[in-house]
This record gives structure tokens, sequence and C-alpha cells, in this order.
């Protein structure tokens, strides 16, 4: 072989087994806004938070190669199924309306829905409670479509990120928001949220508020699905799930 067929080869092997590095690899989607305590950018760029490390810790445990990729959250059910990523792991609730569309691993949190206002309105998180107020809600969430159900009395605000609505309550452009109960604590306990508390957790709808949060996949793609399961069901075994969340929460949340 000449020197020019032997480094053509050569180079046509490197991209194929590139290529097959590449095909091993588990794109897993998470939301490109900030949503701590659970995901959100550091000082340096690096994406940290506690589901984060649950990401890390249930690919290691299922000997995944996985890489973080941000998308944003509107469009992250659409990149799923189109194949620009894997698996969703963003805080998604499993629902039967999104169960149309993607499958599920088995959940690795759950927590309720609660509403936050400003300390000093007396508001109950209820429809009769909430009537002729203004409610902010993430786009595109099982809490708009939870509002939308339940707040018909109240104006409904639409957010494209969590961060956005509280950003509104805390300059008092709304009256209240619906989000996940550790969302909001995790708000509320800041400097931008000690205006507000939580005034409670809202009627429970697994329809619409599901039963927990989920890996979301595509159909079909058992094997991937499986193995993820199969990666929560280690770390929740030996200690993993509860010494991460010891770091950001007093108690468990799954």
């Amino acid at each position: 072989m000449t020197l020019k067929t032997i480094l053509a080869a050569g180079l046509t092997l490197a991209s194929l087994t590139a290529g097959a590095a590449q095909a091993d690899q588990v794109k897993i989607g998470i939301a490109a806004e900030p949503y701590p305590p659970f995901a959100s950018l550091d000082a340096s760029g690096t994406w940290v938070g506690w589901e984060i490390e649950v990401i890390d810790a249930v690919c290691a445990a299922a000997e995944l190669d996985c890489v973080l990729t941000p998308v944003a959250w509107d469009g992250i059910i659409p990149s799923l199924t189109g194949q620009q990523i894997d698996a969703i792991m963003a805080s998604m609730s499993i629902t039967e309306e999104r169960l149309k569309t993607i499958d599920f691993s088995d959940p690795y949190y759950n927590t309720p829905a609660v509403i936050a206002a400003d300390k000093a309105m007396d508001i109950a998180p209820t429809p009769e409670g909430l009537a002729g107020k203004i409610i902010g809600i993430q786009a595109s969430t099982i809490h708009q479509a939870y509002a939308q159900a339940y707040f018909k009395d109240s104006e409904l605000r639409v957010y494209q990120t969590q961060d956005e609505a509280n950003q509104d309550l805390f300059a008092g452009r709304i009256d209240a928001t619906q989000a996940d109960s550790i969302a909001l604590a995790d708000f509320v306990g800041t400097d931008a949220g000690a205006c507000c508390e939580i005034k409670g957790s809202v009627a429970d709808d697994p329809e619409i508020l599901g039963r927990g949060a989920g890996a979301g996949v595509r159909k079909g793609d058992d094997a991937l699905r499986e193995a993820i399961n199969m990666g929560i069901a280690k770390i929740l075994e030996d200690g993993t799930h509860a010494e991460i969340t010891s770091r950001y929460f007093s108690a468990s949340i799954y």
C-alpha cells in the first residue's frame, strides 16, 4: 500500500471510530433556563444543582456516557422526538398527556405544586381564593395546564421561564405564581423573594400534575428507559440519592 492509501485508510477508521463513540453518547436534555435549586449556571458557566448531580449519578450507575444538552423548555419534547436529544431530565412531570407523545422512566422525585404570593396578601391556594387575582405561570408546564383548568376566574399571565414570573411577583406586577414547592421555596428564601411566602399547596389532580418527575425518552426506546430505571433504582438503594438530597433539602423529595 502507498503512504497515501495508508493515511486515507487510517483517517477513515478514525472517522468511523469517532462516529461510533459519538453514537454511544446519551444526550440528556435539560432546560436552558435556570431552575434553582435543580439546575442553574454557576459563575464559571457550569451547570450545577440537585438535578444535575442526580443526572450524573444515574448515568454513572447505569454506565451511560451522558452529555448535558440545554434546550429551550418549550421545544424540549420536539427536540426529543426529533432526535436532537436522547432523553429529558428537566423536572418534567409524568402526565397522561405527555405519555401520548413520549415514554417515561420511573420517577426520581415528587413534590407538590404550590402558590406563592406577597406576605401581606391574604390569599388561599384555591380557585375562590385567587378569583380576580393575576397569576403568573410558566409556559408549557403542568402549572399552566392546571391554572387554565382551575383558575378560570383569575387573570393568567404566561412567562417563558419561572424566573421571569418570580421577578414580576417581586415587582408587584402579578399577585401570585404557581410552581413546584421546592423551586418556590428556593425563591422565597432569597433576598428577592423575601417579600413573599408560600400560601399552600393546590388541590391535587394527578391527571394534570402527574405522578412525579421522570426521564422522558422516545416511544419505543425501551433499552434506554430500562437503563435509566436501573440507574435510578441503584442510587435510591445505595444511598446516593439521599446523600445528594441532604445537601440541598432538609427532607426527602422522593
